[in-house]
């Protein structure tokens, strides 16, 4: 019984940190909310919070309109990968990413591309899906007997949506009527395929399927090939699908083995490029493995969708899905060593827009594909898929080589001096201690400790 009083009057005390109408207040009276009830007395939160605000008002006015409940902004470090050389074209990449070294990484691996032929681009296909997902309690053979007719009826009456991206040389590729009874009981599915040309299209297809789906109630309720009794279709949802197995772009870099000097002091090429195989075979049959490989690609595919403005959780989620789409989760790049050539490639699913979204609204993600040449969406896939190989490429040649955690520690070097408040003396002082060393927080921490006692290094 105590326990319980004990719970309710817990529950009691904490009720300022229960809000009515949040999203109402002003800013200022959410952050004030905030340090009453979640910080301690005499917090900075709302200097804090005041310091991170765009200066020009405008900006933040565009900036606080993307998401709810906003109370400032949260920088990302935005930086260039150069030297990228695809299908013959010269470009400085746009990224934005917080981890340390994957700028460099692809950097890096761009330029080693470039003095052996670049990266090869190509987009296979573009096709995005969406589904209306229905229960039918009728008779299915009747439905399927009308099908023909179904489609010509959801066309026509959302040809008012399709119409101006059907003038772009988008708009709805094919309609199909799915049966998955046999899994679910009463449980279909309208699986439709769309073009949407350099949009991303989200808004586009949502609005169609959500047509697609009061179309085909008010079908099933008026045409006279259905019995009273096969009338009843109740719309679960209409919503596009992430997974977009048919929009796909693929990138490549090959060389002869003997190109690959250089890529490891300890290797000579035909040694390196073995050994580079072996990694990526291990990523094709350990799903363990294949995680982190993935992860790699998407350092670098991530950091460049976030720049442009698109939606990079969207893009992670299709890419995990298609490296598992024949029922292992697999390597998304592949490795071969042949006849003397090795060659490196990847298939990935990028579903892209560099119109409407944040491409235009936001400051960077406009600055980004002004950088970029403003590319049409498959350009930028094929851009995008190069900073991810190359991504793949650079970890995978440290891995095999000296290891991931010299490069990337080194570059950790400045977030530990920041973390420890070394002064630029220390700093200077830590940075040629470690130059031929490897770099960890308690090395750092403990060189620090000494040389601000006075203590001798030799």
């Amino acid at each position: 019984m105590a326990d319980q009083n004990n719970s309710v009057h817990r529950v009691a005390g904490d009720s300022k940190k229960r809000v009515e109408g949040f999203s109402k207040l002003t800013r200022e009276e959410k952050v004030a909310w905030i340090a009453q009830g979640f910080l301690e007395p005499g917090s900075s939160a709302g200097e804090q919070i005041a310091s991170f605000l765009h200066s020009d008002a405008g900006v933040q006015r565009i900036l606080s309109g993307l998401s709810e409940n906003t109370l400032c902004n949260f920088p990302m470090p935005y930086g260039i990968a150069p030297n990228f050389l695809i299908n013959d074209e010269w470009y400085a990449v746009p990224m934005v990413i917080e981890e340390s070294s994957v700028v460099a990484a692809a950097s890096s691996a761009a330029k080693f591309w470039s003095a052996r032929g670049g990266f090869l681009t190509k987009v296979l296909s573009t096709v995005k899906l969406g589904q209306v997902h229905f229960s039918y309690k009728g008779n299915k053979a009747r439905l399927f007997q009308v099908q023909e007719e179904l489609t010509a009826r959801l066309r026509a009456e959302a040809a008012a949506i399709t119409a101006n991206m059907e003038q772009r040389g988008g708009g709805v590729l094919g309609i199909d009527l799915l049966d998955f009874t046999h899994l679910e009981p009463e449980y279909y599915q309208l699986l439709v395929r769309f073009e949407t040309c350099d949009s991303m299209g989200a808004n586009f297809i949502n609005s169609v399927l959500e047509q697609f789906g009061r179309s085909l109630v008010a079908f099933v309720e008026t045409h006279a090939g259905f019995e009273d009794t096969d009338r009843e279709v109740d719309i679960i949802m209409a919503i596009l699908s992430n997974f977009t197995p048919e929009c796909i772009v693929h990138a490549e870099v090959s060389c002869p083995v003997e190109a690959l000097e250089g890529a490891c002091e300890h290797m000579d090429g035909p040694a390196f490029a073995e050994k580079f195989r072996k990694a990526v075979r291990i990523a094709e049959i350990d799903p363990y493995r294949a995680t982190t490989h993935n992860k790699g690609i998407f350092n670098g595919v991530d950091a460049v969708v976030l720049a442009s403005g698109n939606d990079f959780r969207a893009v992670e989620a299709c890419g995990h899905a298609y490296a598992a789409k024949d029922g292992q989760y697999r390597s998304l790049s592949h490795c071969t060593v042949e006849n003397g050539v090795f060659r490196f490639w990847m298939d990935l699913p990028l579903a892209l827009g560099t119109v409407g979204g944040l491409t235009k609204l936001h400051p960077l993600a406009g600055l980004s594909l002004d950088i970029l040449g403003n590319p049409s969406a498959p350009k930028l896939m094929e851009i995008i898929a190069a900073t991810g190989l190359a991504q793949n490429f650079a970890a995978l040649r440290s891995l095999v080589t000296t290891g991931i955690q010299k490069g990337h520690m080194k570059m950790h070097l400045q977030n530990i001096l920041h973390h420890l408040g070394a002064t630029d003396q220390e700093a200077q002082a830590v940075q040629a201690y470690f130059e031929d060393k490897v770099v960890s927080f308690s090395s750092v921490r403990e060189f620090l400790q000494l040389q601000r006692i006075g203590g001798i290094i030799e």
